[in-house]
């Protein structure tokens, strides 16, 4: 192949003269050779080539393809995507009035990972606008496509009529609630997984958020400007999955990484990544500490380094009363194991200090490298996705509650270095089970969706569309188990999908919401399980930015409620989940 072609070029060599192409570098070996053990062909036959090779070169994907020259990462990129760059939006598809207002006296606010303080994911009955009479009512009012997208899930944050909205594209949105239009559109490096945050500025506010090429933005959310930008972690692997928190001027970002599927390459060191949360100022971002969840700088054993992992995966929970936040920590990727993995764990406000740790699953070292230690010393992956909820129990007594993808549910005396009150199996739990990505809590019970999905491998990576689902209601006082539901069954016959219930659950008065692998956004009463509302979203939408757009799993971030209306992200390509590129409105 000759040197220098463009991405264009070669995109024109595929689609008309294939041959000339595969005579120099093969995209397929190439695929088959780096790519195929983490990602499904069919899934990204419908992103633009053009995205894949941007991702490769500067975004996500950058580490992974080091190791590949150019003529390879454009030849892997123009076999596995469709000609083109991407979409184009119509000039229809932005709101005639652009000026984007938000006001701090807003009532109806959903602003970042929870609508609350304590990561309790319940939104009052004021700020919701929605009683279980009206929910049972639900229709949808519009759809917002995310084009050339596989997956769907960075929350939005909701001020009353306005929207800010980021995509597995790197592009974060403004838009109307009302309607949908654009008011603004920004491009991150990588794609967005967090929620959007908001905050205010000396003057305006800005929209905070992080990629997962482990940088965090701050842009003016009046003009989509962006005001600054700072890389969370050097390491090649390093990713902002969990959502920012914001506290008195400072941003709290957690930081993770996907170095343990690092480890599937044949010869990789494994491993140097350690989770951390790193504050900010919101006003110049800069950095007034960074915390890690292992203290020790990993070290070389052999080929191997340790010790590793403690990702931070969710967003940190504030307790101005202590002046500490708590994270919880997920699995170790390498020996030897720490005290602080699989944990909850707080940190000073002011310093990020360790105050106390409280570890439930000790010795869990998991990551894809099957020859990098004794498989005596491997874990079960337990670790905690899901973040730490802290409500007031019966009596005034608070309490630190957590969902382990072991199944169990933990209350936690934060008043005690985080000890164990009680605890809780509702599911069997497994790598891919128990409690993924979180609960809610309406303050008198905590809500858990059950994921307990199996991943099957043959004949393809895909999750057991028969396994896994359920929602459970347990007391906030003692961990009783108040009500139970049974998990759906509409799986047959269709590819991709599960009854796993991932996704992390909201709630309003009377009404719980869980999204399922099965597509399906579910509302149940809060006082027995039973379900009043179900929008099954595995279908094409006609959408109000004109970007052709369908619904698939829901996982990852939860509903949002505010004002009358309930926001969804649908669309998940994890292992071999059924994807989607659609942001769906619903109202009364």
């Amino acid at each position: 192949m000759r040197a220098g072609w463009s991405a264009s070029a070669l995109l024109l060599l595929t689609t008309f003269y294939p041959s000339a192409l595969m005579a120099a570098v093969s995209g397929e070996t190439v695929y088959n050779a780096h790519c195929a053990s983490c990602h499904e062909r069919d899934a990204l036959k419908k992103m633009p080539a053009a995205r894949i090779l941007q991702t490769l070169d500067s975004g996500v994907m950058m580490p992974m393809a080091a190791p590949l020259g150019r003529d390879e990462r454009e030849a892997v990129a123009a076999f596995l995507g469709s000609p083109g760059s991407g979409v184009k939006l119509p000039a229809t598809a932005f709101c005639h009035d652009r000026s984007v207002k938000v006001s701090d006296s807003s009532k109806s606010v959903w602003n970042g990972w929870s609508a609350g303080p304590g990561n309790t994911r319940y939104q009052p009955a004021a700020a919701a606008g929605l009683t279980i009479d009206q929910v049972r009512n639900l229709k949808l009012k519009w759809a917002f496509g995310f084009g050339g997208d596989l997956t769907s899930f960075s929350q939005p944050a909701v001020f009353d009529e306005q929207v800010f909205a980021g995509s597995s594209a790197g592009v974060v949105y403004a838009l109307r609630a009302a309607t949908g239009c654009i008011e603004w559109t920004f491009q991150a490096t990588g794609p967005i997984r967090t929620a959007m945050l908001v905050a205010p500025l000396s003057t305006g506010h800005a929209v905070l958020f992080g990629d997962q090429a482990a940088w965090f933005y701050a842009l003016q959310a009046e003009t989509g400007k962006l005001l600054w930008r700072r890389r969370m972690d050097p390491h090649p692997a390093a990713r902002v999955t969990g959502s920012p928190v914001f506290h008195a001027g400072v941003v709290f970002v957690p930081v993770s990484s996907w170095e343990e599927n690092f480890a599937t390459q044949p010869g990789y060191a494994c491993c140097t990544a350690r989770g951390s949360v790193v504050a900010l100022r919101v006003g110049d971002g800069s950095q007034i500490w960074k915390s890690y969840t292992i203290a020790d700088t990993p070290k070389q054993t052999g080929k191997d380094w340790g010790p590793s992992g403690a990702a931070v995966w969710s967003a940190p929970t504030i307790d101005p009363k202590r002046g500490v936040l708590y994270v919880t920590t997920g699995n170790n990727y390498s020996p030897p194991s720490t005290d602080t993995s699989d944990a909850v764990m707080a940190m000073d406000l002011a310093t990020g200090r360790i105050a106390w740790s409280r570890q439930v699953t000790p010795r869990d070292i998991f990551s894809g490298c099957a020859n990098c230690f004794e498989s005596t010393e491997r874990g079960p992956d337990f670790d905690f996705g899901s973040y730490a909820v802290l409500v007031s129990a019966a009596g005034g007594r608070d309490l630190l509650l957590a969902g382990q993808k072991s199944g169990v549910v933990y209350a936690l005396d934060p008043g005690r270095k985080g000890e164990v009150v009680w605890q809780t199996r509702i599911a069997k739990g497994s790598s891919h089970g128990g409690v993924q990505w979180g609960m809610a809590s309406d303050g008198q019970n905590v809500y858990a969706p059950i994921a307990d999905g199996e991943l099957l491998r043959v004949p393809t990576r895909m999750m057991d569309p028969n396994d896994g689902g359920g929602l459970a209601a347990l007391r906030v006082s003692d961990g009783g188990i108040v009500w139970q539901s049974s998990p759906a069954r509409v799986c047959a016959g269709i590819p991709g999908c599960s009854p796993s219930q991932l996704a992390a659950a909201t709630a309003i008065p009377g009404v719980v919401f869980s999204g399922a692998l099965d597509g399906h956004m579910r509302a149940y009463s809060a006082e027995d399980g039973k379900l009043i509302w179900d929008f099954n979203t595995l279908r094409e939408f006609s959408t109000v930015n004109g970007v052709k757009a369908n619904g698939g799993a829901l996982n990852g971030g939860g509903p949002v409620v505010a004002n009358g209306m309930v926001f969804v992200n649908s669309g998940y390509d994890h292992f071999g989940s059924i994807t989607g590129n659609v942001l769906l409105a619903f109202g009364r």
